[in-house]
């Protein structure tokens, strides 16, 4: 469990934040005014009116790019660059791992060319080993 939240479900929230959020009316990071309470009853003057002016929305965008990119010592789920493991059986253990990780990610890749908009934030390959910034 431990090693899902610090790696495939912090991808999975973590990755495509900007994605989703880099569109300011998806998560605008502050409002100026209450947000509208029945739906239907906001005019285009009141949303320009709610949102937050262009430089909280630039430094927003900006704090949600830088952490929802990769970062440049970016190590795969299932690879450890420091030889931590060195007894027979947990090596071994390791490498069904990686060969299940190598195998689910040949599966994603394969359904993502049927796709217009690919999902690679669960790709064993872009899932980061874990929570890093």
């Amino acid at each position: 469990m431990v090693i899902f939240t610090c790696s495939a479900q912090h991808a999975a929230v973590n990755s495509g934040q900007y994605d989703y959020g880099g569109w300011m009316p998806n998560t605008p990071i502050s409002l100026q005014l209450p947000p509208p309470t029945t739906k239907g009853t906001t005019s285009e003057a009141t949303m320009l009116a709610t949102f937050p002016d262009v430089n909280v929305t630039a430094q927003g965008m900006a704090t949600m790019w830088l952490l929802s990119k990769q970062s440049r010592d970016f190590v795969p789920l299932g690879q450890y660059p420091e030889d931590h493991f060195t007894e027979e059986i947990p090596r071994k253990i390791l490498k069904d791992f990686q060969m299940e990780l190598e195998d689910l990610s040949l599966v994603i890749k394969a359904r993502h060319k049927r796709l217009e908009v690919p999902y690679t934030y669960m790709d064993p390959a872009e899932v980061e080993n874990s929570v890093a910034i």
